[in-house]
């Protein structure tokens, strides 16, 4: 089963910059592309429900952002390397937490920020940003 899985996470001040990358695991016995899904970034953060960051599209439409980072974070993708990224600058304390990417078959962009859209789920990225 395709599990996406984040990396690129760590500790980094207030201003900086981070980016994350969103990979099918390489644990799995077959060989999955990300590039039929649109491919969403979520934030969990203790005690709080799961966050919609981002949202990147299996074609040309437009990203999709949380009004939080709008205009700090970008995300693209690379389906050469099947691999989805969000590079993150200005980071804020408030963007601290772990980041979950999932893929979503239907890439309904009028629903990227439900949660319920995404199938695939995998091990996220914790990201600290201290003050």
């Amino acid at each position: 089963q395709l599990q996406p899985v984040a990396s690129g996470g760590g500790l980094v001040h207030s201003g900086g910059s981070l980016r994350l990358t969103c990979a099918p695991s390489r644990h799995t016995l077959e060989y999955y592309t990300l590039d039929p899904y649109a491919i969403g970034w979520f934030r969990q953060v203790p005690g709080k429900e799961r966050e919609a960051v981002s949202a990147i599209m299996y074609d040309d439409r437009p990203a999709k952002y949380s009004d939080s980072v709008k205009g700090r974070f970008t995300i693209s993708r690379d389906n050469h390397e099947n691999e989805v990224y969000v590079q993150r600058d200005h980071l804020k304390p408030e963007d601290s937490g772990i980041y979950c990417c999932a893929t979503d078959k239907w890439g309904d962009e009028t629903k990227w920020s439900d949660r319920t859209e995404y199938g695939h789920w995998g091990r996220g990225a914790s990201v600290t940003v201290s003050s």
